[in-house]
């Protein structure tokens, strides 16, 4: 899979191609600083080699006839924080994934947030990230090359877990499907609460360690460790349906 640029924009949508990542006006919320509600500013670091994968206890395999791919969250208003070193080889390792799962025909599916929440919506998310994204398409758009195709399913996100009020598990069931590999962001916080969902209810997880991105190196790597121990099987992009 070729190395791609991601650009974000406030106005036109994120592509791949372009030569440097450029980031829009950050929202409300947006970069945080130390002890602030939101996203904090993300400084650039390598997403994890093949090599740097923490040990699995479970052994399970990735199944194109018990597999769903899930894109977590990866809409603008997520992905603009990373700078190019993050971003470009982020979404080029979930492109391939995602291309050599439709190509086995494994089913691929998004989550995305709704934007706009009102305050009974937001909950606690407002306790610790603030009002959140708003409605418009630089921020609620996922970005164009993962973008969902027709008859994908995009299911909303309404707290850390996909599974919180959605219909992926119900899905699940109704495809007869019990694995899910998950891509997106951010590791240690919606990656990692979805897959031990998924464990709760005896869906194998599998949480792609270069096919995610996290707010540091160590935030990333205690996701990834947690899982592989814990609930999930931690795997390169490479080995998703090699």
């Amino acid at each position: 899979m070729p190395e791609f640029a991601v650009q974000v924009s406030e106005t036109g949508p994120v592509r791949i191609g372009s030569p440097r990542v450029t980031g829009s006006p950050r929202g409300a919320g947006e970069n945080a600083g130390a002890g602030e509600k939101g996203i904090p500013s993300i400084a650039a670091y390598p997403l994890p080699s093949s090599g740097e994968l923490p040990d699995n206890v479970a052994d399970w395999v990735v199944e194109p006839d018990r597999a769903v791919l899930l894109i977590h969250d990866m809409q603008r208003y997520f992905v603009r924080p990373f700078p190019d070193e993050i971003a470009v080889p982020l979404v080029s390792a979930i492109a391939g994934v995602v291309d050599r799962c439709r190509a086995q025909g494994v089913p691929v599916c998004y989550t995305a947030q709704p934007g706009g929440m009102t305050e009974d919506q937001r909950g606690l998310l407002k306790d610790f990230w603030g009002p959140g994204m708003t409605v418009q398409p630089a921020d609620r758009e996922v970005v164009e090359p993962l973008a969902p195709r027709p008859g994908d399913r995009t299911y909303t996100k309404w707290r850390y877990s996909a599974f919180h009020k959605s219909d992926l598990l119900a899905d699940l069931r109704a495809l007869g499907r019990d694995q899910l590999v998950v891509c997106g962001v951010y590791a240690h916080v919606g990656v990692l609460m979805t897959a031990v969902a998924a464990f709760t209810n005896d869906i194998q997880a599998f949480v792609v360690a270069d096919g995610t991105a996290d707010f540091s190196a160590e935030d990333h790597r205690l996701a990834l460790d947690y899982a592989a121990r814990r609930c999930a099987v931690v795997c390169a992009a490479k080995e998703v349906l090699p």
